[in-house]
């Protein structure tokens, strides 16, 4: 059973940090292509940001560009979303989302039409003094 499930998640002032992790099992993370949404409440869901299966193409939303770093090790099933300068307008529930993936430099911040099918639950993310 494909199943992916994120962490990290908590409450962080202004101006923090948090570093998210989606753990895969079930599958090799390495043949899927991973993007990190989120959903805030009353607001539709958005990408934030993606990484191709061979790390070597990233997409970031443009709010979070400078902000957010995504990177992933093959090796321990998992992909991280690091988070810099955290803002209360940050706050969401986060989540990852994989699809299998031939081998591109690009992946899109798009989901829905049958894109990342695999999903994980989500964590928590506020911000807030």
């Amino acid at each position: 059973q494909l199943q992916l499930v994120e962490s990290g998640g908590g409450l962080v002032q202004p101006g923090g940090s948090l570093r998210l992790s989606c753990v895969a099992s079930g599958f090799s993370l390495g043949s899927y292509k991973i993007g990190w949404f989120r959903q805030a409440p009353g607001k539709e869901r958005e990408g934030v940001s993606c990484i191709t299966k061979n790390d070597d193409g990233t997409n970031y939303a443009d709010s979070v560009k400078g902000r957010f770093t995504i990177s992933r090790d093959n090796s321990k099933n998992t992909v991280y979303l690091q988070m810099n300068s955290l803002r209360p307008e940050d706050t969401a529930v986060y989540y990852c989302a994989g699809e299998w993936s031939i081998y591109t430099t690009f992946c899109t911040l798009l989901d829905g039409k049958g894109r990342y099918p695999y999903r994980g639950q989500g964590t928590q993310v506020t911000v807030s003094s």
